[in-house]
């Protein structure tokens, strides 16, 4: 079945989601940027477009290389793209939307915002965990999202600050302009731009962070959902992007490149081999490709901003995972965040040991749970797992709706305070509100070796 609406950009077409009474648009292209250049928003096409198919990923290093055959990248591959087919382009800033197929018709429903994870160098909107968000079934409107990634999303140049004016942060910009349109567009699909949450995972997790810290974004939502990323942490803070002008120079210099003009104009897979090769070579090449305090999206460190007040005054749901990358630490940001909040807060814990293999709750692992697609997993889910799903996403649609996850059929989640600091437990035992044990997320961190990207 084919669906219609008409935008404040034109008229767009989208198609029937896996889920009944569901419809999808895909690949709607929400902004323009040439290679290092700021996104300019999409307000206007011609004819309808299209939006009954996903869009183009950004370049990413797994563009160039076939994953199947890759035995170090076997567990992510196997768990979220296995027998997938991704097309990548620099021309990839497109986003999706599910909506009930009755919410056409002018409703104004609550809407959630995704920001993919993936260590600012991977991922995508549309992986196998996000296909088909069962949210829209509970009476919230979901849009995943594309934006630049590895050295056409974080690269940093002199060159580039005196052009524009300020570097680096392309990707987060990709974001906030994504975040910006579905405010600007998001009614022509019976959503309400004045009740819009951002929600992400891990570097997804960390920009919805840095976009409730930063003075830019005000009004276009209102609840941010963080999940194994929440938190500010000194060792995690943006450094100036001058700290990283060393770094892009010496791989313009590997490329063979002498200017702007002929960086922009090298081939995409040259760019990618020799961004991957100096990060390994050159002092600082790890941290080379992250958010920076350019002085317009990120005007300061985490920790000084949340000292100041300076983050969104709205509700947040944060949490981690038990066997998650650098469990204590995570876990603790998130809980120590949602205790500095002004407005009702809630942190989580999920221990759920997933079937299939011994890896525990890993990194991601709750992304299924959350998104109530498991039916698109490998995995031999039991109804143990279902009934979790059910329960997270009720959750989860319920605060996108309120403001408060709570309802009449789940155990009661107390927010966080400073004389509160329980959190709610999903997993193994009953959902509940308890504590983790610190000791044991020591333990995890220094025995297990994180399953990550």
């Amino acid at each position: 079945m084919e669906y219609t609406v008409t935008t404040p950009c034109g008229p767009v077409r989208g198609t029937d989601c896996r889920l009944p009474g569901v419809a999808a648009f895909k690949g709607i292209r929400y902004a323009t940027a040439g290679r290092f250049e700021y996104p300019k928003q999409v307000t206007h096409w011609d004819g309808t477009y299209d939006a009954t198919a996903y869009g183009h990923c950004s370049y990413q290093p797994r563009s160039f290389y076939n994953e199947a055959e890759m035995p170090e990248k076997a567990f992510y591959y196997n768990e979220f793209r296995k027998g997938e087919t991704y097309t990548y382009s620099e021309d990839c800033l497109f986003l999706n939307i599910w909506t009930p197929e009755e919410a056409l018709n002018g409703s104004k429903l609550p809407v959630i915002v995704y920001i993919h994870g993936g260590g600012f160098t991977g991922g995508c909107g549309h992986e196998k965990h996000f296909d088909g968000p069962v949210w829209p079934k509970k009476g919230v409107i979901a849009v995943t999202l594309n934006y630049r990634l590895g050295p056409l999303g974080f690269i940093c140049l002199p060159e580039l600050k005196e052009e524009a004016g300020f570097t680096g942060n392309y990707g987060l910009c990709d974001q906030l302009t994504a975040i910006q349109w579905v405010h600007d567009n998001i009614s022509a699909f019976g959503g309400d731009p004045d009740n819009v949450t951002i929600m992400g995972q891990s570097a997804g997790a960390m920009s919805v962070q840095q976009h409730c810290l930063s003075p830019l974004g005000d009004g276009l939502f209102h609840k941010a959902v963080m999940s194994s990323g929440a938190g500010v942490h000194k060792m995690l803070s943006a450094g100036a992007p001058e700290q990283n002008y060393a770094f892009w120079h010496t791989v313009m210099e590997r490329c063979g490149c002498t200017t702007l003009e002929e960086f922009r104009a090298l081939p995409v897979e040259k760019l990618f081999s020799e961004w991957k090769l100096a990060k390994k070579e050159v002092k600082g090449g790890m941290r080379a490709v992250s958010p920076v305090l350019d002085g317009r999206l990120i005007v300061g460190t985490g920790v000084d901003l949340l000292a100041a007040g300076k983050q969104k005054q709205i509700s947040y749901m944060a949490g981690a995972t038990s066997e998650d990358v650098m469990p204590p630490i995570i876990y603790s940001m998130a809980k120590d965040w949602c205790q500095a909040q002004s407005k009702a807060s809630y942190a989580w814990f999920f221990d759920r040991k997933l079937p299939g293999d011994k890896h525990g709750a890993w990194h991601s692992s709750d992304l299924w749970y959350w998104f109530g697609t498991l039916k698109n997993c490998w995995r031999p889910m039991e109804k143990k797992d279902y009934d979790l799903s059910e329960q997270m996403s009720d959750y989860l649609t319920n605060f996108a709706k309120y403001g408060d996850p709570n309802g009449t059929a789940h155990a009661a989640w107390q927010p966080m305070s400073a004389k509160q600091d329980k959190v709610l437990r999903f997993g193994e035992g009953d959902t509940r509100m308890g504590k983790a044990s610190k000791l044991k997320l020591i333990y995890t961190m220094l025995t297990n070796k994180a399953v990550g990207e």
